[in-house]
């Protein structure tokens, strides 16, 4: 399994107070969306965490799973913009 290293890394706000958390890799991804998720069970999300894990086992490139992860963390209102 591979860390599947993104070209930029993604920056989301997390918990309560929105501690900023930059994401670099689909590992960190994987745990971000598993455990501290504000809107998961969304399309964008599922869609997310499927593509982040793909890119972990080498079926899709990091930068697919990063647009995917992008696309959810706008959604979720996360996104660092």
């Amino acid at each position: 399994m591979y860390e599947a290293w993104f070209s930029r890394p993604v920056p989301v706000a997390t918990g309560i107070s929105g501690e900023i958390k930059n994401l670099s890799n689909a590992n960190q991804a994987v745990d971000l969306l598993t455990k501290h998720w504000r809107s998961a069970g969304s399309q964008k999300h599922l869609a997310a965490l499927r593509a982040c894990r793909q890119a972990m086992n080498g079926a899709i490139a990091a930068d697919v799973a990063r647009d995917a992860l992008v696309d959810a963390a706008r959604e979720a209102h996360m996104l660092v913009e």
